[in-house]
């Protein structure tokens, strides 16, 4: 049985999971705030700091919408005051498209008839130095969750071969208990990004038809039991488009603002993903406009001003350049969806699945599998709609009157508090 709580903490970690507080959220009073709040209602809550999740309902409401240049100032003024005009940068390193879950709106879902290749250890090092030739100090490991290919000791090995040379490595891979995390935190493993995708439970039983990401409790617990594990960054987030936009905010909200109370030592970041085109073709189920989702990250900023906020690549170049110094804080750019994306690596290792079993390939059958002048490249997760170089995008952002920061973390600064990280590795086990 999964350990929703995540295991032993400090004496001071709640056994009261987010799971446990989801299921008393009053979601029928906060959405019909957050879809028939006045200009009045609105005001009021910009008025009073906006302290309360009903304030942040508010802020979602069509009301709020037209009065979006208020939010939005407020927003930058409030960002500019807690993280000042710096960007912070990093890049998404997929290890592996391998993955034994049916998740429908995915390219790397189980069935989809794709071309797959899990990186050796060396690889994952060659893609680091090319990331790092780049500037990148900050990566995001990223990969499909396939416990025969993607192993507790296969990540462990590569971050620690990352460790020397990347000072900032987090990761996005399936879900684990606490002392299954802890070590990889030991390997050098800082920060822990999981999507619950959508927090409604009807919704995610239907787009997750296989697998054990069809557990939707267990994948919840999974901030609280990455922080029992000592990881000191906790990235969450919905994949807006799947469910209503404005439901799915209020449960991000909620669940932000629980990690900020219960693992206060870690930092929250919050990412603000739109489905994109993929493998599988996946249709959105729902609609999410540009300027909504710029009320949105003004929402969030104003609700949650210390709370990190993450714009990736699925966006496009216009878009992202106006959010910069609307809220957001954390950028990917340059970026490749696919193992071996950036220098080639892996690209002879590769192998076509369906129903996930290898099956022989067929030239030409699906432009996702591969078309004749790159019959060796392995599948992305999704298209991006940002291509610009990191230089570019780097570069831009010092137009704007920002600085981009590729690294503000070092390893060493970790050595510090050999106490706290001991009592976390024992509280994790």
């Amino acid at each position: 049985m999964h350990n929703l709580a995540g295991g032993d903490r400090l004496g001071s970690f709640s056994r009261v999971t987010f799971f446990d507080e989801f299921s008393r959220l009053p979601l029928a009073v906060l959405l019909r705030s957050a879809t028939s709040a006045s200009s009045a209602s609105v005001r009021s809550s910009l008025a009073s700091g906006v302290g309360s999740l009903s304030d942040f309902a508010a802020l979602l409401s069509p009301a709020a919408g037209a009065l979006l240049p208020e939010l939005a100032r407020r927003s930058q003024a409030l960002t500019r005051q807690r993280f000042g005009r710096v960007i912070r940068l990093f890049a998404p390193l997929y290890l592996s498209n391998e993955c034994i879950n049916n998740c429908r709106y995915c390219g790397f879902s189980r069935d989809n008839p794709i071309l797959r290749v899990t990186l050796s250890v060396a690889d994952v090092v060659r893609e680091a130095r090319a990331l790092g030739e780049q500037g990148f100090r900050n990566l995001l490991l990223v990969a499909g969750e396939h416990p025969r290919f993607v192993s507790n000791g296969y990540l462990a090995e590569c971050i620690r071969a990352l460790h020397a040379e990347v000072p900032s490595l987090s990761l996005e891979v399936g879900p684990m208990e606490a002392a299954d995390y802890a070590p990889l935190v030991a390997a050098g493993a800082e920060g822990l990004v999981v999507y619950q995708e959508t927090y409604d439970p009807i919704v995610y039983e239907a787009m997750h038809t296989a697998g054990p990401k069809r557990d939707f409790a267990w994948r919840m617990g999974t901030p609280e039991r990455a922080y029992a594990a000592g990881f000191r960054r906790l990235g969450i987030g919905a994949l807006y488009g799947l469910a209503a936009w404005r439901r799915e905010a209020l449960c991000v909200a909620a669940h932000a603002a629980y990690l900020l109370r219960h693992c206060w030592k870690a930092q929250v970041t919050i990412s603000v993903p739109r489905l994109r085109p993929c493998a599988g073709e996946f249709q959105p189920l729902t609609s999410m406009s540009d300027r909504e989702l710029v009320q949105l990250v003004c929402a969030f900023r104003l609700f949650l001003p210390d709370v990190g906020l993450v714009l990736s690549t699925r966006e496009p170049a216009p878009l992202r350049d106006g959010l910069i110094p609307l809220g957001i804080t954390l950028m990917s750019a340059g970026s490749h969806t696919e193992p071996g994306g950036y220098t080639g690596a892996g690209h002879d290792q590769t192998h076509l699945t369906q129903r996930g079993r290898i099956v022989p390939r067929a030239k030409g059958a699906s432009e996702w599998a591969g078309t004749p002048d790159a019959l060796t490249k392995a599948t992305g997760q999704f298209e991006i709609a940002d291509t610009r170089s990191a230089a570019e995008v780097s570069a831009l952002i010092a137009r704007l009157g920002y600085e981009p920061v590729w690294k503000d973390w070092d390893p060493a600064l970790s050595s510090a508090f050999p106490a706290a990280q001991a009592e976390s590795s024992q509280a994790a086990a």
